[in-house]
C-alpha cells in the first residue's frame, strides 16, 4: 500500500504554479466547461468581503473568465455576512429558499449539498469563508487539473496551516488538530490508499458534478471526510488529486468545538465502515461552573443527505 501512496504523490500531487493560468483559460474554452465557485457561510462578515473581492478582480473579469458562477451559501448567518457578499459582487442565497420542502438541517454539510441546487456550473469549487489574506490561487490551482485532466474528478487543496495563538503565527507550530489526531489516524488505517492527502479535512476543493451528485453528504463536520471516503470508492485512487496552494489563515475553533468536530467525523468513519444506522451517539463535555464542573451533552451530527441526483427537483432542472 505505501508503494502505491508514493506512486499516487508522484502522479497527482502539484503545485498550483504547475499550470498557470493562460493554460487554464485555453483549457477551459476548449472543453467549453463552466466553473462554480461555492463559499459557505455562517457570521462570516470579517472576511468573506475580501474573498468575494479577490476572486471576482482576479478570475472574473473579460481578460481572466476563469470562474463563471460566484455564490455565497448563507446558512442563517446573525451579522452583514449577506450583505459584505452582495456588496463585494457575490450572488447571495439562503439555505432555506434551496429546496424549501425539505427543512433545513444546521451543518457544514447541508448548505454544501443545497449548493448544487443553487448552481450550475460543470465543475464546482468550495472555499471556507473564514480564510484571511486570501489568494486567489486556492481557486485557480485546484480548478485547474478538473481543466487540463479529464481523469481527474475531485481535488484538494493543501498547504502550511500556521496555529495562530493570540494574534501571533510564528512559533506557534500547526494548526489542524483534528486532522492529526482523528482523521488521518482513520484513513491509515482504515483507507489507507488516502494517507497521501496532506489535508484531508480542508475545506477548499474542487469536484466535477457529476461525481458530486452522486455523493452522499453528511450534513455536519464529517462533510470533508466523507466526500473523500467516498470519491475513492466512486472514482478510484487515480481520479483523485491535490494541489499546493501556499498558506492558509483563517480564524481556529476553541478546544470544545474541535471535540465536536472529532466527534462527528469519527461516526462520518464509522458509518463508512457498517454502512449501517446505529444509535445516535451523545458527546458530554465539561464547563468550569461556580460549583465546579458542569455536563454539557450534545448531540454528534449523523444525518446525511442523500445523493443529490436522486432529488426530484435536481433532476428536473439538469434536465430543462
Amino acid at each position: 500500500m505505501l508503494e502505491e501512496v508514493e506512486r499516487w504523490l508522484g502522479s497527482r500531487s502539484w503545485s498550483a504554479a504547475d499550470r498557470p493560468l493562460g493554460r487554464l483559460l485555453e483549457a477551459k474554452r476548449q472543453s467549453g466547461r463552466t466553473v462554480s465557485v461555492v463559499l459557505p457561510a455562517l457570521d462570516e462578515e470579517a472576511t468573506v468581503g475580501a474573498i468575494v473581492a479577490t476572486i471576482r478582480a482576479e478570475l472574473m473579469t473579460d481578460a481572466v473568465s476563469l470562474v463563471d458562477e460566484l455564490v455565497v451559501l448563507d446558512s442563517g448567518s446573525s451579522d452583514r455576512t449577506a450583505e459584505v457578499a452582495a456588496a463585494a459582487g457575490a450572488t447571495v442565497v439562503h439555505r432555506d429558499s434551496v429546496l424549501p420542502r425539505i427543512p433545513a438541517l444546521p451543518g457544514k454539510g447541508e448548505v454544501l449539498w443545497r449548493s448544487l441546487l443553487a448552481t450550475s456550473g460543470d465543475i464546482v469549487c468550495f472555499i471556507d469563508a473564514d480564510l484571511r489574506e486570501f489568494s486567489a490561487t486556492f481557486v485557480s490551482g485546484i480548478v485547474g487539473p478538473l481543466l487540463t485532466d479529464p481523469d481527474i474528478h475531485f481535488v484538494k487543496a493543501m498547504y502550511d496551516r500556521p496555529l495562530e495563538i493570540g494574534g501571533e503565527g510564528s512559533g506557534a507550530g500547526q494548526g489542524g488538530r483534528v486532522t492529526e489526531l482523528v482523521a488521518r489516524p482513520l484513513l491509515n488505517l482504515h483507507w489507507p490508499q488516502l494517507a497521501g492527502f496532506v489535508q484531508p479535512l480542508g475545506g477548499e476543493y474542487a469536484a466535477r458534478r457529476s461525481l458530486l451528485e452522486r455523493l452522499p453528504f453528511p450534513v455536519g463536520y464529517g462533510v470533508e471526510l466523507g466526500l473523500l471516503v467516498d470519491a475513492l470508492h466512486t472514482v478510484g485512487l487515480d481520479g483523485l488529486a491535490q494541489v499546493d496552494v501556499g498558506v492558509r489563515k483563517h480564524r481556529h475553533q476553541d478546544g470544545q468545538a474541535l471535540g465536536r468536530m472529532a466527534a462527528a467525523i469519527y461516526r462520518t468513519a464509522q458509518l463508512r465502515l457498517t454502512r449501517g444506522h446505529l444509535i445516535r451517539p451523545r458527546l458530554t463535555q465539561f464547563e468550569r461552573g461556580e460549583n465546579g464542573f458542569v455536563p454539557r451533552t450534545t448531540a454528534v451530527d449523523t444525518e446525511e443527505r442523500p445523493p443529490m441526483a436522486e432529488i426530484p427537483e435536481y433532476a428536473e432542472r439538469q434536465a430543462a
